[in-house]
């Protein structure tokens, strides 16, 4: 058989984790009327780092239509940028660089970003899709409701079609 017809096995295929989040579940998850009010309001904003202020706001506000709201000298770091986009709901995507620090490219760490996912409304997320095909920006397409690409520094993204709060269709809050 030409192993390239051959059927990959899917990652963790071997591994059966049911009776752990079972007992984790049973443990530490609460019916939604038994679960206290959280102390957080919400998300003010997430902050990553940027290699280049342009290259990152052509990206967020020119491609996926992000809108800036503010740019000022970040206060921990002299001469390095803070600068903040709407994602929605009152959520802020912000971004800093760092000159002179020499940063190494993004990589997924233990404690790191594994990915940002940023709900979109379905038809935006088809626009904004078509206008990803246009750019030449690549991703993966996992469904009809989400999409999976990488940031102008490596950051990984993914913008869902699924309202906020639901995921696959179930309600995650």
């Amino acid at each position: 058989m030409d192993e390239s017809a051959r059927p990959r096995p899917t990652h963790g295929a071997d591994i059966d984790r049911t009776d752990e989040w079972d007992e984790l579940r049973r443990k530490h998850l609460r019916p939604k009327e038994e679960r206290p009010a959280s102390s957080a309001r919400g998300v003010h904003h997430v902050a990553l780092l940027s290699r280049d202020v342009e290259t990152t706001i052509d990206f967020y506000q020119g491609l996926l239509e992000f809108p800036l709201t503010t740019l000022f000298e970040n206060r921990d770091y002299r001469g390095s940028t803070h600068f903040f986009f709407d994602i929605g709901n009152g959520n802020c995507l912000a971004f800093f660089d760092m000159p002179g620090l020499d940063l190494p490219p993004y990589a997924e760490v233990l404690g790191g970003l594994h990915h940002l996912c940023i709900s979109v409304e379905a038809g935006r997320w088809a626009h904004l899709k078509a206008k990803l095909d246009e750019a030449g920006t690549g991703y993966a397409h996992i469904d009809e409701t989400s999409i999976y690409f990488a940031g102008p520094d490596g950051e990984r993204v993914e913008l869902i079609a699924d309202p906020l709060g639901e995921m696959y269709g179930m309600e995650v809050r």
